[in-house]
C-alpha cells in the first residue's frame, strides 16, 4: 500500500526528481555528443508546434467567420500549417533556419547588451554586462559567419549545454531534499 501522508509524497517526489535530474544529464551530455540529432529533433518541435498553431488559427478563423475576421484568421492558418508542413518534410531546412535566426539573435542581443553596458559603466556590475554583450557578439559571429555548416552543431550543442547544466543543478537539490527527509524519518 502507498504511504499518501505528506511525508510519503514527498519522499516519492524527492525520488523522481533524482530520477529526472539524471536523466536530463545524460540527455544532455548526447545532444553534446550528437549535435544534428538533438538540433533536427528541436527543428521537428518547431515545426509541429507550427502545424499546431494554424490548426489554432483554423479553429478560431470558424469561431470570428461573423466579425469579419475569417478571411485573414484562415489565411494565418494555412501559413502557419504551409511552413510547418514544410519544415517537417525538410527538418535540414528547419535546422539551417533556426541557427541563422539564432546567430542573428546572438549578435542583435550583444550590440544592444553593449550599448547598455556602456551607458550604464560608471555602476557597479557594468563590466558583466561588457562581457555578456562581448561573448553574445562572439557566439552570433561564430555560428553566423560558418552557417549554413554551423546547423549541424549550434543548436544541437546549446540545447545540450542547457540540458546538462539543468540537470546538473538540479541534482544536488534533489539529492538534499531526499537526505532531509530520511532524517525526518
Amino acid at each position: 500500500m502507498a504511504d499518501s501522508s505528506l511525508t510519503g509524497i514527498a519522499k516519492g517526489s524527492a525520488g523522481w526528481a533524482v530520477a529526472f535530474s539524471v536523466l536530463l544529464s545524460v540527455a544532455g551530455i548526447l545532444a553534446i555528443v550528437i549535435p544534428p540529432a538533438a538540433g533536427i529533433a528541436v527543428a521537428v518541435l518547431v515545426a509541429w508546434l507550427l502545424v499546431l498553431g494554424g490548426a489554432a488559427h483554423l479553429v478560431l478563423a470558424w469561431h470570428v467567420r461573423s466579425t469579419g475576421g475569417l478571411v485573414w484568421e484562415l489565411l494565418v492558418g494555412l501559413l502557419y500549417l504551409a511552413v510547418g508542413v514544410y519544415l517537417l518534410a525538410r527538418p535540414a531546412v528547419a535546422l539551417a533556419s533556426l541557427t541563422l535566426l539564432l546567430a542573428s539573435y546572438l549578435f542583435a542581443k550583444g550590440i544592444l547588451v553593449l550599448i547598455l553596458a556602456f551607458r550604464i559603466r560608471r555602476l557597479p556590475g557594468a563590466g558583466f554586462l561588457f562581457l555578456d554583450g562581448v561573448i553574445a557578439l562572439i557566439l552570433g559571429a561564430m555560428i553566423g559567419l560558418s552557417w549554413p555548416s554551423s546547423s549541424e552543431w549550434a543548436i544541437g550543442t546549446l540545447i545540450g549545454v542547457s540540458m546538462f547544466f539543468a540537470g546538473f543543478t538540479r541534482l544536488p537539490m534533489a539529492l538534499a531534499a531526499r537526505r532531509l527527509l530520511a532524517k525526518a524519518a
